[in-house]
């Protein structure tokens, strides 16, 4: 006789395009049924959802903020009674902090999406983001306030590398064993380029939300002082649209670049291309590093905070740097990096069944 199945309930604020959308949706559909039973509640709205769950319950409270949605979620818990709650995003988690201390037979368990301290570095030391307060480190100061409180009703913390485990660990006096490191999974795959895919104008890209963190700006800056031609492709949408597109003009490049807002064949378009450039200054766990490494395409980034140095070897999938002169140098000089090696480097590491089986132990 097999035993009850365990209650997880997964909440998130949207399902619109994002890694942590993709990755809870991907985790709640696939751990194993026969030993959990899964539902994902989502605050936002289901016109919004771009990602398609299947098998299990879904449910949108139609809510347009996480505070306009305490009571429903208050009400959702106290009817469905989990046996464990994984949400993610940082002002959701620091409200599951606050509402669990009213269920205390749930675990709570709160998944980390950003190196909180190199946000608000970036912010004060970067020429390209202002010293202006934002939404986002408005949120860090109001969890900092309220960490204490809300953290005392969390079970665990995960986070997806390890500067993200030292930095929430440093940042809220956590003991070590409250907090996992759990990186992001290979959610989809998707066949390897061929070498035959190449052309005589190089060809770059970048996929990822418009906002100043992500160094579009940077990278649009560097690519003037190449000395032969090329073509750039931006993938995504974001509050920083504006500003990327009059720099794009200002430096003559906009008969350069092909601006996508949203497809669902981001493989595709990354497959089609011979380097994935990062110009972040702070990443989480970047999904689309993951990806770009998955369909051989080398990348070039900066050797920031966060995931992305535990996804990229020097050398073996791409090109990990500390300045934008060294940057500049692998634009001009790239090594022939061959699809199956660059493909291989991640497979093992990040592979689906692997991470499912650490969510896995984790909920037990």
């Amino acid at each position: 006789m097999n035993p009850k199945r365990k209650k997880i309930l997964f909440i998130l604020p949207t399902l619109t395009a994002g890694g942590a959308e993709r990755v809870i949706s991907f985790v709640a559909q696939n751990i194993d049924k026969s030993k959990f039973e899964s539902t994902l509640l989502i605050v936002g709205h289901k016109e919004d959802a771009v990602y398609s769950v299947e098998e299990i319950p879904l449910i949108f409270l139609e809510k347009s903020r996480v505070l306009n949605a305490t009571t429903n979620i208050f009400w959702f818990l106290l009817k469905y009674r989990p046996d464990v709650v994984l949400s993610s995003i940082g002002h959701l988690n620091t409200l599951m902090g606050l509402l669990s201390g009213f269920f205390p037979k749930t675990k709570l368990i709160v998944r980390e999406a950003s190196v909180i301290s190199a946000m608000s570095d970036a912010k004060k030391e970067n020429k390209e983001i202002p010293k202006k307060k934002y939404f986002l480190n408005f949120l860090a100061s109001l969890r900092a306030k309220l960490g204490d409180l809300s953290l005392k009703w969390i079970d665990v913390v995960i986070c997806q590398s390890k500067d993200m485990a030292s930095d929430f660990i440093n940042i809220f006096n956590l003991p070590e064993e409250k907090v996992v490191i759990i990186n992001n999974p290979i959610t989809q795959i998707y066949p390897l380029k061929t070498e035959t895919d190449k052309t005589d104008i190089p060809r770059f890209i970048t996929v990822g939300r418009l906002s100043k963190e992500k160094g579009h700006l940077r990278i649009l800056n560097l690519l003037t002082k190449l000395n032969f031609d090329f073509r750039y492709t931006i993938i995504g949408t974001g509050p920083e649209k504006d500003s990327i597109f009059e720099r794009m003009e200002k430096l003559g490049l906009s008969e350069k670049v092909n601006y996508i807002p949203y497809t669902e064949e981001v493989l595709k378009h990354i497959s089609q291309h011979d380097l994935f450039l990062q110009g972040s200054y702070v990443e989480g766990f970047p999904n689309t590093v993951l990806e770009s490494c998955l369909v051989g395409t080398p990348v070039l980034a900066f050797n920031v905070p966060g995931g992305t140095k535990e996804i990229i070897t020097h050398g073996e999938n791409g090109y990990l740097v500390e300045t934008e002169k060294e940057y500049l140098h692998y634009l001009n000089n790239r090594l022939n990096l061959a699809p199956e090696q660059i493909r291989k480097s991640v497979e093992d590491r990040f592979n689906k069944s692997k991470i499912l089986r650490q969510f896995e132990a984790l909920f037990n």
